[in-house]
């Protein structure tokens, strides 16, 4: 009875499925060892908000905390990670996105696509890491040398960083990942901790300076903004255009629809595609309550965001389908829980929609624009998070 009222109630063919990653992630998402899958909505809301669910996972365990203030705000809990917290919302206000990080967007943006029309053809892989690496370095502060020659050395630093290589080539990756740390921090992060030393400026490495950071801190605060900043924003991108390359309607109903209209297209492909596949939890003290009863101290939580996003007492009917006006019919939050909850809600979610929708914009605007090659699809197991390469767009050259 429940299946047929839905499929009476779905505007769409029932069966329809527009998700790109879902197979790969049905192949590869997998829960860490005595975690307990959660595909629930309300249930995953209820663990997320809750102070006494901590943060797991993405190596969380193995992280000191002995000197909260020395540890990225990622892997704190409780009054620390709020006091912390606090410390960086002011780089990721509206009112920061339009007033510092928008030029830089429409600037880089810009100068990306003046190449692409130039050559005829780009990585779009390659140059939408390059606008996320361009962004993300305002807000850190690495800004104290080249972008350009920046972008493809931290790109390296992290494909040695999260790899599932063993033996030989474990030690292999281990030199070469030490390597690319060595370069990233003298030919970046070490002019930009110097120049700050002189002179604070509006930015993280200032406030880690004000902290009394050591440079390995500071090393890992810089890795910790690029993993979470960089990284999610290219595969985005990519996944975005992808969508519209792929469907003429949508394209042109992105392309005519006003901000906020695009922001809704981003939203539920956001929705269909999360970039991050599971959110780990800990519950150190019982939780008296949740919508699926109470829940006992030591438990731990996989809250498998595909399946959250997809719960049909929430998303509505036909969750497979991409559909802009899914959530103001249904009169939720156009990501759903593609950014996470609680406490430790995707703080720069703002900035990855607004670069996104920036450059995707201007991108599908360029004469010509066609998808010469669709991108290769893997899965990144450290990140449990599916990754777009080799993805090539022509246009005509100017």
């Amino acid at each position: 009875m429940v299946t047929t009222q839905i499929d009476a109630s779905c505007p769409f063919d029932p069966s329809r499925d527009d998700r790109k990653s879902a197979r790969l992630a049905a192949q590869y998402v997998q829960a860490e060892a005595g975690a307990q899958l959660i595909g629930s909505f309300a249930f995953a809301r209820d663990i997320l908000r809750s102070p006494n669910a901590k943060q797991a996972g993405a190596g969380a365990e193995q992280i000191d905390v002995g000197n909260p203030e020395h540890v990225p705000v990622f892997y704190l809990d409780g009054e620390t990670h709020r006091r912390r917290r606090a410390a960086i919302v002011p780089f990721f206000t509206p009112k920061a996105i339009s007033t510092r990080y928008r030029q830089v967007m429409e600037r880089t943006t810009d100068e990306l696509l003046a190449r692409l029309q130039a050559r005829g053809e780009a990585q779009l892989d390659d140059i939408s890491f390059e606008l996320a690496v361009s962004v993300a370095s305002v807000i850190v502060g690495l800004t104290d040398s080249d972008q350009r020659k920046m972008a493809p050395r931290i790109a390296a630093l992290l494909k040695h960083s999260f790899t599932t290589v063993k033996g030989l080539g474990r030690l292999l990756n281990k030199a070469q990942r030490a390597w690319c740390g060595y370069q990233f921090y003298v030919k970046d992060v070490r002019p930009a901790v110097q120049a700050r030393r002189i002179e604070r400026r509006d930015d993280i490495i200032s406030q880690t300076l004000d902290r009394g950071y050591s440079d390995r801190a500071i090393m890992i605060e810089c890795m910790t903004y690029a993993t979470a900043g960089m990284v999610t924003t290219r595969e985005f991108i990519v996944m975005v255009a992808w969508h519209l390359f792929d469907r003429p309607d949508l394209r042109e109903r992105f392309l005519a629809a006003d901000e906020q209209g695009q922001l809704a297209i981003l939203q539920e492909i956001l929705r269909l595609e999360p970039i991050a596949a599971l959110l780990h939890r800990n519950v150190a003290e019982d939780i008296t309550a949740t919508s699926e009863g109470p829940v006992a101290a030591g438990s731990r939580f996989a809250v498998d965001l595909r399946s959250v996003n997809s719960d049909e007492s929430v998303v509505g009917p036909c969750p497979y389908v991409l559909d802009p006006d899914r959530a103001k019919r249904q009169k939720q939050n156009g990501s759903f829980m593609s950014f996470g909850d609680g406490a430790h809600h995707c703080p720069g979610s703002q900035v990855a929609l607004s670069e996104t929708r920036v450059f995707v914009d201007r991108l599908m605007r360029v004469p010509g624009l066609r998808l010469k090659r669709r991108p290769d699809m893997t899965w990144n197991a450290p990140l449990m998070s599916y990754e777009l390469r080799n993805a090539i767009v022509s246009c005509d050259v100017v």
